[in-house]
């Protein structure tokens, strides 16, 4: 995966293009990614046993992993990522920069 939980991505596509967020959750098999603070949804919630308030909510909705780069803070731009073999293990590598994300 070129994406992990916890990694800074910007948001290339869109109607958040130009956006930067940290990745909440990804789902490889549906090739999505939930970023903070991006693609945000209002979502009508009704009272139950767990939530006793409901009402309307906000709430970020997942979008397609193509529509994200990771955020190089050395560029200060989204990258393409390589991957590199260090020591017997696969690495991410910045595609611009070499430098390991």
């Amino acid at each position: 995966m070129r994406v992990k939980k916890g990694d800074t991505v910007v948001v290339i596509a869109g109607k958040d293009k130009g956006k930067k967020g940290t990745v909440l959750n990804v789902n490889p098999k549906a090739n999505k990614v939930t970023v903070e603070g991006v693609n945000v949804i209002t979502k009508h919630q009704k009272p139950s046993a767990m939530n006793q308030q409901g009402g309307i909510i906000n709430k970020e909705a997942p979008i397609d992993m193509s529509n994200v780069m990771p955020f190089d803070p050395e560029t200060g731009k989204g990258v393409r990522v390589r991957f590199v073999e260090k020591d017997g293990v696969k690495v991410r590598v910045s595609a611009k920069s070499g430098k390991e994300l």
